[in-house]
């Protein structure tokens, strides 16, 4: 089998395993100041810190991997033209995205540490409404991402 095939499954579904702890992670934090709001007990909200808190190692893990198999596929070719193409090596678009990719993580990393200080006591949440908004952003991001992925306009 084609070394620059699995190699790219192998990044699609790690990036597709990030993508989903990106969306969650926002969520966890809506039912959390829900939560708060209710004067739900202590026990719901410390079990939605630690589903928070374990979302966002895993969210980490997989896009450490998911990064390393991007590397592969960009700097592979060079070690094995053969296999990988160099379809990444030139073009804007990668530089956009690798753009995207970077507010991504710092969105992903800022709710993260948010949740990390609210467990710690240090801080209050923003509403629900407001995490509501904000849980929308990384899918506009997200569908840029694609299409520069997929068209390669520049």
């Amino acid at each position: 089998m084609n070394l620059f095939l699995i190699t790219k499954t192998l990044h699609i579904i790690f990036v597709m395993a990030f993508i989903a702890s990106l969306f969650y992670l926002p969520r966890i934090m809506v039912n959390l100041a829900e939560a708060e709001k209710a004067n739900e007990g202590d026990a719901v909200k410390q079990r939605l810190i630690l589903m928070g808190v374990r979302m966002y190692r895993f969210g980490h893990m997989m896009f450490g991997i998911a990064f390393i198999f991007g590397l592969l596929m960009w700097q592979g070719y060079r070690m094995s033209p053969d296999y990988l193409p160099q379809a990444f090596a030139t073009g804007g678009w990668l530089h956009v995205k690798l753009v995207l990719i970077t507010l991504m993580i710092a969105y992903f990393t800022y709710f993260g540490r948010k949740l990390k200080a609210y467990a710690k006591g240090a801080t209050t949440l923003p509403s629900s409404t407001a995490l509501r908004w904000w849980n929308e952003a990384p899918l506009l991001l997200l569908g840029i991402v694609v299409y520069l992925v997929l068209a390669k306009p520049f």
